[in-house]
């Protein structure tokens, strides 16, 4: 399978779960902020691992994880109907924290350059 399909096949499988999830997943417990930042394909495309990133508490992460991977046949099952593809591929949810671990560098060097110009002055 060559590398650009399987590239193009995943970017549209991340925008097709976005939808998914945002408007047809009716479940109280997917967190309103949740968001698909990547999905790997395996090459022969048969396995797909979804990255998401939930904005919440530790817990409400937790618990939109779960019903997620819960889902995951419902939403296989929707992707199926959008995609024509000979099979359609496993799903499984990851939780990405690179969001977070971004915001929280960023505050780190805000914080080190007021300490540098507090210490200037």
């Amino acid at each position: 399978m060559s590398e650009n399909r399987v590239r193009r096949v995943a970017e549209q499988i991340k925008k097709d779960i976005g939808q998914i999830i945002s408007a047809e997943i009716k479940d109280p417990r997917v967190a309103g902020l949740t968001s698909v930042t990547e999905v790997q394909l395996s090459r022969d495309l048969r396995y797909a691992s979804v990255y998401v990133s939930i904005y919440g508490s530790s817990e409400k992460k937790e618990e939109t994880l779960q019903t997620l991977i819960r889902a995951a046949g419902f939403i296989r099952g929707e992707i199926g109907k959008r995609i024509r593809l000979r099979y359609t591929p496993e799903i499984n949810f990851f939780l990405d924290n690179s969001i977070e671990y971004g915001a929280h560098i960023d505050s780190v060097i805000k914080s080190l350059k007021e300490e540098k110009s507090g210490e200037n002055e």
